[in-house]
């Protein structure tokens, strides 16, 4: 009896323990590190840039085109030797074309078939995919120098956005965020360059910002940078803190959302003799004229990049809510102050 117990133990655990059947070794995976996409009249062409992972390896580019991108990629590893694996993948770079006609469906299904990562950064190219490609693995070694551009440790600036595919997903269902998507080209004496960043409405492309743009509504989104602006004829400061306290209200049925801005900057360089009172007022006027010019060009694109819409999710209905870009976002009013703390001594420590 004992024995026949055991047996029957034995039988149930072999449908409990499914062990690691269906595991592939890392040598017989493909493991891209960026992944291009291209559009044309609802045709798609991906390109995948394998890096290499040994010395005898080289970076390897391969393409396919299709009606959907998850029909490319299956084809892709049908036809390779190894499986591709794209929860590794750290960049996607798409064409302009694609980025006008909408990522909606590129995105969603991305993130249903949960084959990328939902951290992936999203990228719109200035050129071709299968051009920018081909400049780039020509000057690197390994096939990493995109994703180096991008990492907050190596060569990233504060003037370039950083939007992760979620983000994208999000503010496609979103009433009252959007976003804005870093763009790029190859560079003339440089591998990378960047061309500022793109505004996204609903998942499509309806304008553009250049670098000293982004760098505004990514301290006006509250991120740390650690950009440079010119104080016109005097001097050149440094950001090294900003933040940023809003307070939202409804007057007269128009949204009103009053901000006040502290930046923290160290001086890099003067000319002449200014005083740091002529510098700091100087500073906040410049700032302020540049934020003013910025919301102005976000509002015509009816695209809510700075999330404003945000502040004001307990002042409307839902329903409000719903037309918030159409109805409210136009006829918002910002009323920003600008306050700076200079730290003459720059990053010197007093002794």
């Amino acid at each position: 009896m004992k024995t026949m117990l055991k047996w029957i133990l034995a039988t149930l655990m072999l449908f409990i323990l499914t062990g690691c059947w269906d595991n592939k070794d890392i040598n017989h995976r493909s493991l891209p590190i960026a992944m291009g996409v291209s559009y044309n009249q609802g045709n798609y062409t991906v390109f995948l840039d394998i890096p290499k992972v040994s010395a005898t390896d080289t970076i390897q580019i391969v393409s396919d085109s299709g009606d959907s991108i998850n029909e490319i990629i299956d084809r892709i590893s049908m036809n390779m030797e190894s499986e591709i694996d794209l929860l590794h993948l750290k960049i996607i770079i798409v064409d302009k074309e694609f980025a006008r006609h909408g990522l909606n469906d590129g995105v969603a299904s991305l993130i249903r078939s949960r084959h990328v990562s939902p951290k992936t950064l999203f990228v719109i190219c200035d050129e071709s995919p299968e051009q920018f490609f081909r400049k780039m693995d020509r000057n690197s070694n390994d096939g990493t120098m995109i994703y180096d551009f991008f990492q907050k440790n190596c060569g990233l600036s504060p003037e370039i956005a950083y939007t992760q595919t979620w983000k994208i997903f999000r503010s496609i269902h979103s009433f009252t965020n959007d976003v804005v998507i870093p763009v790029i080209k190859s560079g003339k004496t440089t591998v990378i360059e960047s061309s500022g960043s793109a505004i996204m409405k609903n998942g499509k492309m309806v304008g553009r910002l250049n670098n000293e743009e982004t760098l505004l509504m990514n301290v006006f989104n509250g991120n740390k940078t650690q950009g440079k602006i010119e104080v016109t004829g005097k001097a050149t400061v440094q950001i090294v803190g900003n933040t940023l306290v809003h307070r939202s209200s409804i007057v007269n049925n128009q949204p009103l959302l009053k901000s006040n801005l502290h930046l923290k900057v160290v001086l890099l360089d003067t000319k002449g003799k200014p005083t740091l009172e002529s510098i700091k007022s100087d500073l906040n006027t410049e700032v302020l004229a540049r934020f003013e010019q910025l919301f102005e060009k976000i509002k015509q694109g009816g695209a809510d990049v700075l999330g404003a819409g945000q502040h004001f999710r307990n002042d409307l209905t839902r329903s409000q809510l719903e037309v918030w870009r159409t109805t409210y976002f136009t006829n918002l009013n910002i009323d920003l102050k600008v306050s700076t703390t200079i730290r003459n001594t720059g990053n010197l420590k007093a002794s």
